[in-house]
């Protein structure tokens, strides 16, 4: 096909799929979720706004199915730009689940797409404000070096990790140490990858009117006061933030991670003062 390609992990719905319309103008959509057949509402959607697209099935906690997807995008024409929003919030499953989808699917999304991309070419890996929320003390960041050596040596020492918190919070922790991951590993491909001229960028979104969100609103109601934008943010608000990112244009902009929340990380509250 040769055409410019653009996947979104997490594109069925929320600011996946509105940055799909966006990109849709310039760009062949690929969207990814464990079921292809549950993103047929958003294809019909897209398709209706002229976008050129379609659905792919992919795990992304599982490498093989990450590496099929990456394949089969390689297939089609140029990777230009991955946005990598796919992840799980602490309402959606255990710890370990949390952990692998989240942490591990940014190794494998990073790893196998930095083979099939290169000069021009920008990942942008979706983080959260919960990264910064949650107390540095608790992260074990010496432990995320193991990413880079053995993944399955660094999943079992973070699942080991996770095991001294109480039940309770369990999912929590995993949710905030997994997103802090993310920003690091991120910058850490920034670095590894530059010299292919693939840039490497993250965002760290805050609380947006999406089906995740809702999961989440009554415990993200919580830091509204301290935020400086009083409102939950709008997916069309991020999604243009996502295009603008991995746009060629910002050819100059990688290895670091920019906080979209409305302003409650700027006001220094944490999960555990609010």
């Amino acid at each position: 096909m040769n055409k410019r390609i653009c996947v979104i992990t997490g594109g069925g719905s929320g600011m996946g799929l509105e940055t799909a319309m966006i990109m849709g103008k310039t760009h062949y959509i690929i969207i990814c979720g464990r079921t292809a057949g549950k993103l047929q509402h958003a294809i019909k959607t897209l398709q209706e706004k002229g976008v050129e697209c379609e659905a792919f099935s992919c795990n992304v906690g599982d490498l093989y199915s990450v590496r099929k997807l990456a394949n089969h995008a390689h297939e089609l024409g140029e990777v230009q730009a991955v946005i990598h929003a796919a992840g799980m919030s602490p309402h959606m499953g255990e710890a370990e689940d949390i952990l692998k989808t989240n942490a591990l699917g940014t190794i494998y999304i990073n790893t196998e797409f930095a083979k099939v991309m290169g000069k021009g070419g920008c990942i942008l890996d979706v983080s959260s404000m919960s990264a910064y929320l949650t107390p540095s003390i608790v992260m074990p960041r010496k432990l995320y070096k193991y990413a880079l050596e053995e993944v399955e040596l660094f999943r079992k020492k973070m699942n080991k990790r996770l095991q001294i918190f109480p039940k309770s919070v369990r999912t929590g922790v995993a949710y905030g140490i997994s997103k802090d991951f993310v920003i690091w590993y991120s910058k850490q491909s920034a670095l590894k990858y530059g010299d292919i001229g693939l840039r490497v960028v993250c965002v760290s979104p805050g609380n947006f009117e999406t089906p995740m969100g809702d999961l989440e609103e009554e415990e993200a109601s919580k830091f509204m006061s301290h935020a400086a934008i009083k409102r939950f943010g709008k997916p069309r608000e991020i999604a243009y933030l996502f295009s603008t990112i991995v746009d060629e244009r910002n050819g100059y902009l990688t290895g670091l991670d920019i906080i979209c929340d409305g302003g409650v990380v700027a006001s220094g509250v944490s999960a555990m003062s609010r």
